[in-house]
């Protein structure tokens, strides 16, 4: 554990928080990961104002729109994701392990809930300083490589659909399955003359995301 504690730059203070930050309720008996998801959601409310926070003093000329879609690139599963596996969560989080397609699709939404979690911990541990500290060490290449606002790809599919004079794009869920902490969704998105592409995500809306995103690859792949 002292590595780990040297990847994140932070040494607790109470080992049992940074347990609880680490002991998904995958791996536990049905509802005993309490503080598991407690962690969880206070991290994700203290990740939103820190990086809120900090964009509002990085940009001070740019709209709130602007800024909501900086926001949202830097708080989605994706990043979460990357910083797990920057600072190698997945070799410390207990969790229920299994050698099959479905934990390998889960797996990234049980690294971002963990990343989440471990925030919380930082909170309660170390105050609001070590929870700063760790998101703008670890979001600061985020900050930095991102010039522009980035686009929803929902949104950039839209108009994309709405510039060719087309209808909007339809999302249909094409199967919902696993239990209620671990969720994982597939959709297809339909565009007019254009082949069907499903997408998958831990939400509907990461789902139609991720779809929106792979028909855009497809569209501009073949221009």
């Amino acid at each position: 554990m002292n590595d780990f504690e040297k990847n994140i730059g932070y040494t607790f203070k109470d080992a049992s928080l940074l347990k609880q930050a680490l002991t998904h309720p995958s791996a536990l008996v049905s509802g005993q990961g309490v503080d598991f998801e407690r962690l969880e959601f206070l991290g994700d409310r203290v990740l939103g104002l820190v990086i809120a926070s900090w964009l509002f003093k990085k940009f001070p000329t740019e709209k709130e729109g602007d800024m909501a879609k900086r926001y949202t690139g830097f708080v989605r599963k994706e990043t979460l994701v990357e910083v797990a596996k920057l600072i190698d969560l997945k070799a410390v989080l207990v969790m229920k392990r299994e050698n099959s397609f479905t934990q390998e699709k889960r797996l990234e939404t049980l690294l971002a809930d963990g990343c989440e979690a471990l925030i919380g911990a930082l909170y309660l541990d170390g105050g609001f300083e070590a929870a700063q500290s760790f998101i703008h060490e670890q979001w600061q290449t985020y900050l930095e490589s991102t010039s522009e606002p980035p686009r929803d790809s929902k949104s950039a599919l839209q108009e994309w659909a709405q510039g060719q004079g087309k209808t909007h794009p339809l999302y249909v869920i094409l199967n919902s399955s696993g239990p209620a902490h671990a969720p994982h969704f597939i959709v297809e998105v339909r565009v007019d003359g254009l082949a069907t592409v499903q997408g998958e995500g831990s939400s509907k809306r990461h789902a139609e995301k991720d779809a929106a995103q792979k028909m855009l690859n497809m569209i501009f792949s073949h221009d």
